[in-house]
């Protein structure tokens, strides 16, 4: 800096991000000011002008050199800060500190204590917050997510979920560039693999095996009968990708809820209305799934049906700085695994603005029920939907399926022998797993449909019909009078 630049940041005058000190005598009080820059935004300290802005300067000695690499000493972690001299006509020189801000090793102590900018005054940072900020720092760079997952290797991804993400991705605008079909590329993208390493996140999203080095993979499902654990009525545990949990919650979730429905002035038909408003119930899995503290290897994320309520607990409390009160108004978006937020937020399932818990409120509210409960019980984040589900005819191990026109257009398929890909293409669903899981298996339980060699159920001859009980569910067709 020449001394034309010097005056024309003397003009500026001292603010949030400059600093003027007469000499090297005040060289602490500078140095707690420059710990407060490197706690903010940055700015510079200048040794050598009256608080007026006259350029007095002052000699710089080995002495004044060696007093201030001492000095320096006093900061953990140690500061990187630049030092620039100008000269002045006299012979006398401004020392100039360059503070950069904004680094990943905030915060900064000096002769152990944080300091901190507020406007053009240097002040002592609160304890809370500089704790705050430790777990900032810590989170930013050592996650368990963003780790390298050495036991995993490409072979253990499935290429199947990832490139059904990518569609989802892609139908909601959130990936609009190509990608091309290399899965390491596509795993780059998303940002799941880093330097030709696979991450731990990419695990959570899209791994095919979890035991015995990701068992926090996990969901657990469980009807009660009363309200409370001393009776099952239907349980199920897995561990899959989160994409493929989910779907699994909100199929659970279907099965077991009843689904009231009532005559509306006007209308013919009855008009259903989910127990618990299906957007907000999806929230609530979705926020389980990507903010649970994966470090907790025999954590997982569980969802329980009562009679009088429905509670998701996922594992861990809130990330730092939200409370469970903070949930129920306007709060910042504080994502414990950015990561596998990300990939949530490409595909279309969340925003990223804070307001999904008050969308979920303001659901509830339009359907008539009581917003949800937000606690943390026993290290736990607990959602609890205050519901009356009651025991109705669906809540049995035999689980009656519902009849959606998905399964309308199966069973009227299925009445000459289909195979699993014919009738998988019949409602245009991609995903094998899915299809058997959410479709085949349950019409094979309840008798709708059966396999023509059920002694086989692997056979490539397989093929599945439908049953009389399966023709008896069909709804009748109006009978059209000539």
């Amino acid at each position: 800096m020449n001394l034309s630049a010097l005056k024309r940041l003397v003009a500026m005058g001292e603010g949030p991000q400059l600093e003027f000190k007469r000499s090297t005598g005040e060289l602490r009080e500078g140095l707690q000011t420059a710990c407060a820059f490197l706690n903010g935004d940055g700015g510079k300290v200048v040794f050598g002008i009256k608080p007026d802005g006259t350029l007095i300067g002052q000699e710089v000695s080995d002495q004044t050199l060696r007093d201030i690499a001492h000095a320096m000493d006093g900061f953990e972690p140690p500061a990187r800060i630049e030092i620039e001299h100008v000269q002045l006509e006299s012979g006398c020189e401004i020392l100039i500190f360059h503070v950069e801000g904004l680094s990943d090793t905030v915060p900064f102590t000096f002769e152990g204590r944080a300091y901190e900018r507020v406007e053009s005054t240097t002040r002592k940072m609160a304890q809370k917050r500089y704790e705050m900020l430790l777990l900032d720092r810590a989170h930013s760079k050592r996650r368990w997510e963003n780790q390298e997952a050495e036991e995993a290797s490409l072979h253990d991804i499935d290429r199947e979920e990832v490139f059904r993400v990518v569609e989802s991705a892609r139908a909601a605008g959130r990936l609009v560039e190509p990608v091309g079909k290399d899965l390491d590329r596509v795993l780059d993208r998303l940002g799941v693999r880093r330097r030709n390493t696979i991450l731990r996140a990419a695990v959570v999203l899209f791994g095919k095996r979890f035991l015995p080095d990701f068992p926090q993979c996990e969901l657990r499902m469980a009807r009660f009968r009363g309200t409370d654990k001393t009776e099952f009525l239907d349980q199920r545990q897995l561990r899959a990708p989160a994409f493929k949990l989910l779907e699994e919650a909100l199929l659970f979730c279907h099965r077991h809820l009843p689904l009231p429905g009532r005559i509306e002035p006007g209308r013919l038909e009855r008009v259903d209305r989910p127990l618990i408003p299906p957007d907000a119930l999806r929230e609530i899995l979705v926020n389980a799934l990507i903010h649970r503290d994966y470090t907790i290897a025999g954590g997982a994320v569980s969802l329980a049906i009562f009679d009088d309520r429905v509670e998701v607990r996922s594992a861990g409390r809130l990330p730092w700085g939200i409370t469970p009160d903070d949930l129920s108004r306007e709060h910042d978006s504080i994502q414990r695994n950015p990561i596998i937020a990300e990939v949530f937020y490409r595909a279309g399932l969340i925003e990223k603005w804070g307001r999904g818990t008050n969308r979920v409120i303001a659901q509830c509210l339009d359907a008539g029920i009581a917003p949800p409960e937000f606690q943390e019980i026993a290290g736990s984040t607990v959602v609890t939907f205050r519901v009356r589900v009651g025991l109705t005819p669906q809540v049995t191990p035999q689980v009656t399926p519902q009849v959606t026109p998905q399964v309308v257009a199966l069973l009227e398929a299925a009445q000459q022998p289909r195979s699993r890909e014919e009738l998988q293409r019949v409602i245009g669903l991609k995903d094998r797993t899915h299809f058997q899981k959410a479709y085949l298996e349950p019409l094979l339980t309840a008798g709708w449909m059966e396999m023509t060699i059920p002694g086989k159920p692997r056979s490539r001859l397989q093929r599945y019909h439908t049953t009389a009980a399966g023709m008896a569910a069909l709804p009748k067709r109006p009978v059209e009078v000539p």
